[in-house]
């Protein structure tokens, strides 16, 4: 779906410049989670809130996306959120010398034609910046409605090294599901409210 342009997009992010200092987060002792296209934030304010002893850096290329998300921390005063404005395939630029201690890949576009295939962020090619951004033994959370798209991330994970666990096609009626400890994303609660099953898994590099 085309991303509508949105008007003073560019101003309305300056308003919320201050929540664009991620290097702060890296300055301090606290854990920092990543969230790889946090779409208009839904999933991020939330677990800021919830976890407020946690550092989070949400990451969106589409400056029209990322401005909804930031304008909403900023509505919450959350501290203890931060936003970068990049191509996930620059990630490992920003995070010279530090580690992230989990990661979040929420929805993300599944590049449905096969010679789009690199650009899924579960292709090869991003699961090894992520070995050099994250931890050992970090946890990748990966959530997804497209079943194709979820079984060809399985196999990726897989031969690239990296262990699974609570692999489900279903998670909502998953034996590990616990709601009062799942935060939905924008459009998770859509696909829920239409009995669309969501997988999920963790793998750990």
């Amino acid at each position: 779906m085309r991303m509508h342009k949105k008007k003073n997009t560019d101003k309305r992010i300056l308003v919320c410049a201050d929540y664009l200092n991620w290097e702060d987060m890296l300055k301090n002792d606290k854990i920092v989670y990543l969230e790889i296209g946090c779409g208009k934030g839904d999933f991020i304010c939330g677990m800021a809130q919830r976890f407020p002893d946690i550092n989070f850096i949400a990451v969106e290329k589409i400056s029209d996306v990322i401005v909804i998300a930031m304008e909403k921390v900023k509505s919450l005063n959350l501290s203890n959120v931060r936003f970068i404005i990049t191509d996930a395939k620059k990630l490992e630029d920003y995070f010279v010398g530090f580690k992230i201690s989990q990661l979040y890949l929420n929805f993300s576009d599944p590049w449905h034609k096969r010679y789009q295939q690199n650009n899924r962020l579960t292709a090869p090619g991003f699961l090894e910046i992520y070995k050099k951004i994250l931890k050992p033994d970090a946890k990748i959370i990966m959530k997804t409605d497209k079943k194709e798209f979820f079984d060809y991330s399985v196999r990726s994970f897989t031969a690239n090294g990296f262990r699974l666990e609570n692999i489900t096609h279903d998670l909502y009626n998953s034996n590990f599901f616990n709601p009062d400890e799942n935060i939905q994303t924008e459009y998770e609660k859509t696909f829920v409210s239409q009995n669309i099953p969501i997988c999920y898994l963790v793998a750990y590099n």
